[in-house]
């Protein structure tokens, strides 16, 4: 029952420490924040791609096709987050325990996905324009849609900003609409040299180099929610460092069978056997593995279920 406290007077100092914000929301997690910032994003970004597609196919340009298959993978992954979101809100059932935490890992690991896909087919037509340029490609057009894609992408980049470090979607988000303002700069620079010399071949070769730009950041993304799917221990968390924080604590003679794993990509959890001093009394071992919960906390591990036992009777798991 343990845990179920903790968790009580978690969400309990939650709504209370919002209150004073007045606010009329249970919790304003970073989740509430981000959800507004993705909404956002969303909106902003599919206008966008409207606007860019259009451009791309009257200016002919690879380049501006490019970008714009890649803002349309930007708004499908924020699109996905933020179902995500709302689905790991959801109170856990009978049958669903969790509830449905996990859906962020596979929202982060789908974007990924799409990313994939997308630089696949882009690069094929990429590489065809680099060998057979178009002479018609408007340059000028090209620069100034770009030009308006960089404001759009940094002011997106900018809703996520404050939470970018909180959870791997929102990061996701910030990055991706980060490497866009990039694009899009290099997208600019290639219209206004097409414009001035005509080298149409440009064209091709700058989407080119924005495909592995994509694909560079993609791939972070893609190991990391890999990472998570397959319940590793998450980037923020140290183990080996939680392990000594725990032996450290006085009273715990020695700890086995840790395992840590993300329940969603803002939340991880910790189960472990720890062998406790036997002279302490029971009330002292339930206060000990609080106090061991509290430092838990410190350390990134939101959930953590501990198992005692005594240093006389081994532990049954063929492991130890």
């Amino acid at each position: 029952m343990h845990s179920h406290e903790h968790e009580h007077s978690h969400t309990h100092s939650h709504s209370h420490s919002h209150s004073h914000a007045g606010h009329h929301h249970h919790h304003v997690s970073p989740g509430d924040v981000a959800n507004s910032a993705f909404i956002a994003g969303i909106v902003l970004n599919s206008a966008y791609v409207v606007v860019q597609a259009t451009a791309g196919f009257m200016t002919h340009s690879m380049a501006l096709l490019s970008d714009a298959g890649h803002n349309l993978s930007d708004v499908a992954s924020l699109a996905l987050s933020l179902v995500a979101f709302r689905l790991a809100k959801v109170k856990p059932t009978h049958s669903f325990t969790y509830g449905y935490k996990k859906t962020t890992i596979l929202a982060a690991l789908t974007n990924a996905v799409i990313l994939l896909i997308t630089i696949g087919m882009l690069g094929y037509e990429s590489i065809n324009r680099l060998l057979h340029p178009r002479h018609d490609v408007q340059g000028g057009v090209v620069a100034i849609v770009a030009g308006i894609g960089i404001v759009i992408n940094l002011a997106s980049a900018f809703l996520f900003f404050r939470n970018k470090e909180h959870d791997l979607n929102t990061k996701g988000a910030y990055l991706h609409l980060l490497t866009d303002a990039l694009v899009s700069m290099g997208v600019v620079v290639a219209g206004i040299i097409i414009y001035f010399t005509n080298w149409y071949w440009l064209d091709g070769a700058v989407s080119i180099i924005i495909l592995i730009v994509i694909l560079i950041g993609t791939w972070s993304l893609l190991t990391q929610s890999l990472r998570l799917s397959l319940d590793a221990v998450p980037a923020d968390v140290d183990a080996d460092a939680i392990e000594r924080v725990i032996e450290h604590i006085k009273g715990v003679e020695s700890i086995h069978h840790m395992h840590i794993w993300a329940m969603s990509t803002t939340e991880n959890a910790l189960t472990t056997h720890l062998v406790l001093d036997d002279k302490l009394t029971f009330d002292e071992k339930m206060k000990l593995v609080h106090k061991i919960k509290h430092e838990l906390l410190h350390n990134n591990i939101h959930h953590a279920t501990i198992e005692l036992e005594s240093a006389d009777i081994p532990c049954e798991n063929e492991e130890c």
